[in-house]
């Protein structure tokens, strides 16, 4: 029990850790004592270390996931019994992950030694399993990689290596650090030189860049309306919003003018009369690229048209653009078969939404006097998943310059769901060296350099417009091209040698 007590303290501790300043380097911290913790309990039988890491991880992910309660509950009218039970759910589905990982780390660890290379090899053999893990959280089932450690090396020693093998590589440092840490015990003098030697090592994958500035800046504009959710089912408050958008978008010209996940939220089709023509007149006249979310409308099987969730693009002697996100929300975007049940429950009409492709072109820039920029769109939750961005621009049949995000953050109220998807910003463009620009309802609204800064944000729950030149980038960096394979590779073959280890032992 006191082991147990000891993994919920330290998932709390973790989860809440990510938020502060330095979090990344907070949560090594962090991970470190529990490791240290757990080898003090001498556990031995396996379903212990099943049940610790998942005891940890539904602690985690319930501080982390917390205010999926509020999109539930407080925008989707369920009771609070029923959204109560759905972020319990989901936690506890995403901690089998983590007690499967702190599993397989204690089946493949090899005997407890003193030497430099034992402990060493102990710390790379636990590292590579939490990385699978989190690979698996992040792909089965559609994935749902939120609230992984990657991001918060945004604020911790680690980043710099994410533009070479991606934000699972980042996670393997994570955990290699922590449970080196952990071992000081056992050869302070040592450990100690790993510790740093690895820091310092990582450091040098800093020096290169990979992307270089292109053309000139562009000017843009983003603006956040800040809505309440509330209104989305509202016609005449939707007309109201619709109406501002227009005024809003219209009061001067840029490069480019972003406005949030579906803005418009009625059908592309049943839209006022000539707002679509208005914007592209404006767009014309104006030599600007707007960009707008809307609810758009493809054929599906049978003739059956389906909704999606759009992002419309206008632009000078251009036909319109249309980019249909493709990476669906569970729940909200389409329904998981046996559930249907629960979304019945809501109180806000909800349906299954077509899936665009899985590489749409970039939509492209056309700046006055220079060459044309490429822009990979992405519509909320769709930048969580990095390994599919980097697949989108490594397999792109036109240069892309700069990362664009458009998102409606409302569901989810005051909580940390908006600074996390800024953290998942930060990392996608620090994994393809180029810009992202955010354009929310109610924040964060924010643009972020190619290395990974953020240059300038709105405060949350404001109606406010950021304009600011934005310099494109070109190039492609490594993890661009590779993807997850290199770390992939390599934790496998390292879980193969210390599978096939123990094997041999217990042959011998």
């Amino acid at each position: 029990m006191r082991a147990l007590l000891c993994a919920v303290g330290s998932g709390i501790a973790t989860a809440l850790l990510a938020e502060a300043s330095y979090g990344g380097w907070w949560q090594i911290l962090a991970l470190s004592i529990f490791w240290y913790l757990l080898a003090n309990f001498r556990l031995q039988q396996k379903r212990t270390f099943f049940i610790l890491g998942m005891g940890f991880g539904l602690a985690y992910f319930v501080c982390s996931l917390w205010w999926i309660y509020i999109s539930l509950h407080d925008v989707g009218g369920l009771s609070w019994l029923l959204a109560g039970f759905g972020v319990f759910a989901l936690s506890s589905y995403l901690s089998l992950f983590f007690g499967m990982a702190l599993l397989l780390a204690h089946c493949i660890s090899q005997a407890a030694k003193k030497t430099s290379l034992a402990i060493l090899l102990n710390a790379l053999l636990f590292a590579s399993s939490w990385t699978l893990l989190e690979y698996l959280r992040g792909s089965l089932l559609t994935g749902f990689p939120w609230s992984g450690f990657a991001e918060t090396q945004i604020n911790g020693p680690f980043a710099v290596i994410a533009p070479w093998f991606g934000g699972l590589a980042c996670t393997f440092a994570v955990f290699w650090l922590s449970y080196l840490i952990a071992q000081l015990r056992l050869a302070p003098w040592k450990v100690s030189g790993m510790v740093v030697s690895g820091v310092l090592l990582c450091q040098v994958f800093g020096i290169g860049h990979f992307t270089q500035a292109y053309e000139k800046p562009i000017s843009v504009r983003l603006l956040q309306g800040n809505f309440a959710q509330s209104q989305q089912f509202n016609p005449p408050a939707i007309m109201r919003q619709i109406q501002l958008y227009l005024t809003l978008i219209e009061e001067k010209s840029a490069n480019l003018i972003v406005i949030p996940e579906t803005a418009f939220p009625w059908p592309e089709s049943q839209l006022p009369a000539g707002a679509i023509t208005q914007l592209q007149a404006f767009a014309q006249a104006s030599a600007s690229q707007v960009l707008i979310g809307v609810v758009g409308q493809i054929d599906g099987e049978n003739n059956k048209v389906l909704f999606t969730n759009r992002a419309l693009g206008l632009s000078q002697d251009r036909p319109s653009y249309v980019y249909d996100k493709s990476h669906l929300v569970p729940f909200g975007e389409f329904i998981p078969p046996g559930f249907q049940w629960f979304v019945d429950e809501f109180k806000i009409p909800l349906s299954n939404f077509g899936r665009g492709a899985v590489n749409q072109p970039p939509f492209l820039i056309q700046p006055t006097n220079s060459k044309p920029l490429g822009a990979a769109i992405t519509i909320c939750y769709e930048d969580v998943f990095g390994g599919e961005l980097a697949a989108r621009l490594r397999n792109a049949t036109a240069p892309i310059n700069l990362l664009v995000n458009m998102t409606n953050l409302v569901w989810f109220g005051h909580s940390q769901a908006p600074t996390q998807q800024l953290r998942l910003s930060q990392l996608r463009s620090l994994e393809t060296g180029l810009p992202s620009i955010r354009a929310t309802n109610t924040g964060i609204t924010a643009i972020i350099g190619a290395d990974g800064r953020v240059l300038a944000q709105l405060p949350q729950f404001t109606r406010a417009e950021l304009q600011m030149e934005v310099q494109a980038y070109s190039g492609k960096t490594p993890y661009v091209l590779w993807g997850d394979l290199p770390i992939l590779a390599f934790c496998g073959v390292l879980i193969l040698f210390g599978l096939s280890c123990k094997l041999k032992r217990r042959l011998s």
